[in-house]
């Protein structure tokens, strides 16, 4: 798998990094079981999409205002964001086929 294919979102670059084009963008924290076993599924999707979409991590515990400001209560939460604007919200891990139906269907 190639982990590079997802990036590292955090207050500083949450914006930047979702502005523009369709991103998947998985909200986790380390002590989450279900959270470890979504980031593999994460992973999997990425490499799936083959940079037609962004997609991308952010870990609540580093990332705390962006977490607030989009109302992440529950971990893993998942969402699509198409230019800027969150399109689909998922709470609870999901399977790469959901995900990437999901994606089919804003992208």
């Amino acid at each position: 798998m190639d982990e590079n294919k997802v990036i590292e979102l955090d207050d500083t670059n949450f914006e930047t990094g979702i502005k523009e084009g369709v991103a998947l963008v998985d909200f986790w924290a380390e002590w989450c079981s279900p959270c470890v076993m979504q980031g593999s599924i994460i992973e999997r999707v990425a490499s799936n999409v083959n940079d037609k979409i962004k997609v991308a991590k952010v870990n609540v515990d580093e990332a705390p205002k962006v977490s607030d400001r989009l109302d992440v209560r529950s971990i893993p939460t998942l969402m699509i964001f198409k230019a800027g604007k969150c399109v689909q919200k998922f709470v609870g891990l999901h399977s790469e086929t959901e995900l990437l139906s999901a994606i089919e269907i804003v992208g």
